[in-house]
């Protein structure tokens, strides 16, 4: 990166505590990208979405970051390829939830009354777990993102949001 920047690698660390610090800055600017697009495409649309609609919004500008952002291939919300064995990559987001965890916390914020059931914040997460396994999985299958996994991943995220009535918490 500091190669990339042509500055000093000490330069990164004077910002930055250590690499933890620098990808979890990233991960943080990655995340707050894709929140400002979600936000922008649910605003957009025809009134508030309903968990379909918006998890097509959620999916579409995902992948549309995945084949233009620099990097976010790489890094997206956390999860990096090759991290380093002193850099915690599942908690770059947050100290306490990990990287899926902190998403779908942010993403029932965006969500506001369509979430706000007490037992969404479970569904959430499991819908994020899901999302990220057949979204790595169209990725991985083709660079710009298999459009039949992609497709996949819509119709999986739209019946568990349909069918998943909020559970009780805990």
């Amino acid at each position: 990166m500091a190669l990339r920047a042509e500055v000093p690698i000490g330069t990164l660390y004077q910002f930055f505590a250590g690499k933890e610090g620098l990808l979890a800055a990233l991960a943080e600017r990655n995340l707050a990208r894709f929140l400002d697009g979600l936000a922008r495409r649910v605003a957009a649309g025809p009134g508030a979405p309903g968990p379909a609609a918006f998890a097509d919004h959620a999916v579409d500008e995902f992948v549309a970051m995945k084949r233009a952002v620099t990097g976010f291939g790489h890094l997206d919300f956390g999860l990096v390829d090759a991290v380093p064995a002193e850099v915690d990559d599942l908690h770059l987001l947050d100290a306490e939830l990990d990287n899926n965890a902190a998403v779908a916390a942010r993403l029932r914020t965006i969500g506001g009354e369509l979430f706000a059931a007490p037992g969404y914040a479970l569904v959430l997460r499991v819908a994020m777990e899901c999302a990220d396994a057949v979204l790595k999985l169209a990725f991985r299958a083709d660079p710009a993102g298999d459009p039949v996994l992609i497709a996949e991943c819509k119709r999986l995220l739209h019946g568990y949001l349909a069918d998943a009535p909020p559970a009780p918490p805990p």
